[in-house]
Order: C-alpha cells, then sequence, then structure tokens
C-alpha cells in the first residue's frame, strides 16, 4: 500500500469510529459487521433492537465477533425512557423518583442493577444519566428524566448515578451539556433557546456537570439548544465556545476540564437536522469538539453511514476539519472501548464482576417516591374491581408511544375485573370536556373511578377535564405519573413522580391497600 492509499484508508477508518450509528433489527446486518471490520467501533441500540436478554446478548456477542473492541451504546435511563423493557415498561423508576427519595445510596444502587444488567447484555456505554436541572416546569421533554430542579441535589445524584454505572462496568454518558431544563421547547422537533446569563448558568445547570466530572464519568453528550450566553449563533453541540472553550478547558483556565468522551445527541433531530442537515452538522460538531456522532434513532441504515464518513472525509481533504481533530476525537473512541474491554467491566456473558444482582431496588425505589396525599375524609382501600380513566398526553420523541405506562395493568391484578380507557386532547378538542367527562362516567358506571394523569400542570384539556370529573364524582383516585406541579386533588392523591412499570405497581398496592 503507497504512503497515500494508507493516509487515505487511516482517514476513512478515523471517519467510521466517530459515528454511533443505529440499525434496524433485532439481528446484525450485513452492512454493518462490515463496517465493523472497516473500522466503525461503535453501534447504538433502541428498542427496536431488543426482544429480549437472550436475544440482545446474542446481538452484542455477534457485533464483537467482528470486532472485540466494540462500544455498544444504548439510551437507557430507567423510568419513562427505557430500551430494554421497551415493550413492558421498566423494572426501575426514573431520575425524578430517585431525586424525591433524596437517599444517594439508593440512587447508586438502582444505577448499579441497571448496570448490571446492560453488562450482563453486552451492553457497556450508556446515554445516560440526564443531568439537566428541571428548572422550567413546562419543559416538554426532559420533566420526570430529571432528578428535579434544586441543583444541588441533581448534582450529588448525577454523581450516585454515575458510580452505580460506571461501578457495574458500563460507561456514562451524562446529559444533555450545557442543560436542557430550562426549555420550553423539544429538540427532536426544533432549537430551542436558553436565554440565561452566565452567572445563572454557572450556579445552575453547569453545578451537576461539574459534579458529574468529578466523579469521572466517561463521556458527556452535548444539547441542541443556544445559549447566546456563550454562543449567540451556533447550538451547542455545533459551538467551539461550548464543547471546546467551555467543556473541555482546563478548570484553570475557567471551563470544566473534561478529558473524556464528548457524544453528540442525536443528529438527526430537527435542531440540527432541519437547519443544517445531518452531513454539515456532524462536520461541525467534530469541528467544534465533539468526538462521537449519535446518529440512528431515525436514521438506520448504511447510506446514513456512508454519507456521513464521506463528508467528515471530504471536509478534512478541503480543510474545512483540521485533520488532527478527526483523529483526536476518533482515538478518544477508541480508547473508551479499550477502557470497556478491561477485565470486570465487559460483559459479554455475564454481568461485570462484583456487580451483585439486585431485582427488588427498582420497586423499593418506587414504592418510597409515592407522595400520597389524603382528603379530608379517610379513605377506604379499594376492594372492588375499579374503572381506570386514564388522560393520556401524547408523548415525546425521547419516550417514545410504545412503552406501556399507567396503574391499570397493576390494578387489575389486585383487583380482577378492573378495566380501562384512555382518553386525549383530540377527544377533548372534538367533543369537549364536559362530553369526554360524560363518557368516563358512563363507563364506569358504580366503580370507583382511578384519574391517571401526566404532568396535568402542562395540558389544560386534561386540567378542565381532571376538575370535571372531580366535581361529579369527589370519590375518585387521582394518580399523577409526571411532574406533580399542580396542587393534589381527589379523594386520594398519589404522584409517582414517573410512569414507569414500577411507579404503577406501587401506585396499585396503595390503592387496594397492600401497602399503605
Amino acid at each position: 500500500m503507497t504512503t497515500l492509499a494508507r493516509a487515505s484508508d487511516t482517514l476513512t477508518r478515523d471517519a467510521l469510529a466517530v459515528l454511533q450509528p443505529g440499525f434496524a433489527g433485532t439481528t446484525a446486518p450485513d452492512w454493518l459487521l462490515r463496517r465493523l471490520g472497516e473500522g466503525l467501533v461503535s453501534v447504538g441500540l433502541f428498542g427496536r433492537n431488543i426482544a429480549s436478554p437472550d436475544q440482545l446478548a446474542d446481538l452484542t456477542g455477534r457485533l464483537r465477533a467482528e470486532r472485540a473492541d466494540l462500544l455498544v451504546a444504548i439510551d437507557e435511563e430507567g423510568g419513562d425512557v427505557t430500551r430494554l423493557e421497551v415493550r413492558t415498561g421498566s423494572s426501575f423508576p426514573g431520575n425524578l423518583a430517585l431525586g424525591a427519595v433524596d437517599d444517594t445510596a439508593l440512587t447508586r444502587s438502582v444505577a448499579r442493577e441497571l448496570g448490571r444488567r446492560l453488562a450482563a447484555c453486552g451492553v457497556n456505554l450508556n446515554w445516560a444519566p440526564s443531568a439537566d436541572v428541571n428548572s422550567n416546569p413546562g419543559n416538554p421533554v426532559i420533566g420526570v428524566r430529571s432528578f428535579g430542579a434544586d441543583p444541588e441535589l441533581v448534582a450529588r445524584h448525577t454523581a450516585a448515578y454515575i458510580e452505580g454505572l460506571q461501578g457495574a462496568g458500563v460507561a456514562a454518558c451524562t446529559k444533555h451539556f450545557p442543560g436542557h431544563g430550562d426549555t420550553a421547547v423539544d429538540s427532536h422537533h426544533a432549537l430551542p433557546r436558553i436565554d440565561a446569563d452566565p452567572e445563572t448558568l454557572a450556579a445552575r445547570e453547569l453545578v451537576p456537570f461539574r459534579a458529574a466530572i468529578a466523579a469521572r464519568t466517561k463521556a458527556v453528550m452535548s444539547a441542541h439548544i443556544l445559549l447566546p450566553a456563550l454562543d449567540p449563533e451556533l447550538p451547542a453541540t455545533l459551538s467551539p465556545a461550548a464543547l471546546h472553550g467551555l467543556l473541555r478547558l482546563p478548570v484553570a483556565d475557567g471551563g470544566l476540564g473534561f478529558d473524556g468522551l464528548i457524544v453528540t445527541d442525536g443528529m438527526e433531530m430537527q435542531a440540527i437536522s432541519a437547519t443544517y442537515g445531518i452531513e454539515r452538522g456532524s462536520v461541525l460538531a467534530i469541528a467544534a469538539g465533539a468526538d462521537a456522532i449519535c446518529v440512528g434513532g431515525g436514521l438506520a441504515d448504511e447510506d446514513t453511514v456512508l454519507r456521513l464518513r464521506d463528508a467528515l472525509v471530504a471536509a478534512v481533504r478541503d480543510g474545512r476539519l483540521p485533520q488532527e481533530r478527526l483523529a483526536d476525537a476518533a482515538a478518544r473512541v477508541r480508547a473508551l472501548a479499550q477502557w470497556a474491554r478491561q477485565p470486570g467491566r465487559e460483559g459479554v456473558a455475564g454481568a461485570a464482576v462484583g456487580a451483585a444482582p439486585a431485582p427488588e431496588v427498582g420497586l423499593e425505589a418506587a414504592r418510597r417516591a409515592l407522595r400520597v396525599t389524603a382528603a379530608p375524609e379517610p379513605y377506604a382501600p379499594l376492594t372492588a374491581p375499579a374503572y381506570v380513566a386514564a388522560f393520556t398526553p401524547i408523548a415525546n420523541i425521547a419516550v417514545g408511544d410504545e412503552t406501556p405506562w399507567g396503574v391499570a395493568a397493576e390494578l387489575t391484578r389486585l383487583l380482577p375485573g378492573t378495566t380501562t380507557d384512555t382518553y386525549g386532547r383530540q377527544l377533548a378538542d372534538r367533543d369537549g370536556v364536559l362530553a369526554l367527562t360524560a363518557q368516563v362516567l358512563a363507563a364506569a358506571a358504580d366503580r370507583r373511578i382511578v384519574a391517571v394523569v401526566r404532568d396535568v400542570h402542562r395540558h389544560p384539556w386534561m386540567a378542565d377535564a381532571l376538575n370535571a370529573l372531580l366535581a361529579a364524582r369527589p370519590d375518585t383516585v387521582v394518580v399523577e405519573m409526571g411532574v406533580p406541579q399542580a396542587p393534589p386533588a381527589g379523594a386520594l392523591h398519589i404522584a409517582t413522580h414517573g410512569a414507569a412499570r414500577v411507579c404503577g405497581r406501587a401506585a396499585a398496592e396503595v390503592i387496594a391497600g397492600v401497602r399503605v
């Protein structure tokens, strides 16, 4: 091979190395196996790739047969955002529930058990935890994914989560830098803007990321948000001021001093793709200081990988992207892949060494996270079948609409004969809130009603429907499975701080008097 050919091969391999693509199906496609042989170091997993733990272990084993030092990444936050249990609901509550309990030892144990299960399936990089401070109660995309609205609380639980996850041999990727909590726009759909001044950012958004770096998080994920205090033109993912000038810069020079892997949020999200395009966006991100390009939540094919590879190679050749910057990014990806191969860290055939199973820790956390408020009249637990009315908002893309939520399944298990129906905004807009309420009352007949809501404070139609229902049936039990911002209402009000399966079970136990 000539010197020119070797240089070209190195460039191509580096361009592949910085990509973290997704793919379709529960088996490894041939194109993905070929690209692993050509330099691809990472793959990203989503719910579409997972049928069972055994199937997932087989899949990651097949991928590693092609490349032993492979980073297998997943978006497994637990709680509302789950990929391992996308069709059943998570065995772990999400961050808001853990923040409500405020026991860092519990958070560490939950993250360790989650990491143990990931490692057992061959996953060694988790795009979690969310270190966002949910300072805006109307935030449409973070909400229960955050530990809370207090920066110090978020910081200590972010650190505990990282310690637990990485203690099980799975690299943490703390997100969404420099903080997605004060947004009113979902970056899956458009570019959010945070107009906080530098002092506010330092005292609020950056506090958990400093804690994450102190806890030695292996990776940090950038956010597609515009912060004029850092960069008036470019979103953080594409901003040298945010990535190189704040996140990477040494502490002595005014930065956070992070020396690990910087991963972008999904480049197919509209905040980037609709404005810059994924090819140009990927080039700008690497140039700005990112090391790995996450793509594949919605784009999961070989063509996407080749387009991004070729865009990066072309950018180096025409001078838009320094070759040294691409080589440095690729080296950081490979370094993390080597860390994940250390003894006791790789979980291809089993859990990491030292991570003892704790199968009930998620349910314990969900039970401890409940906040129960009773009306002045004594509450008598239900002993007969109930009717569950689920007031359901449109799920954000991060959560997805495939994962079940609510209390109906668990309440039916405890009170056989319980039934449920779903009521959404479309019905309220079409027929009116009073007509919707009449449907609930007719379906319930003489059964006790359990109204399940999610972020009722963000949805006027939901609040109106709930108020009308409580006016007609004051004995209704209300279960809030989102952020409990609205005042408690109902004969019994249960705030679960998340909609994971275990949160629904914990609430159902209280409703039926199994646990109080």
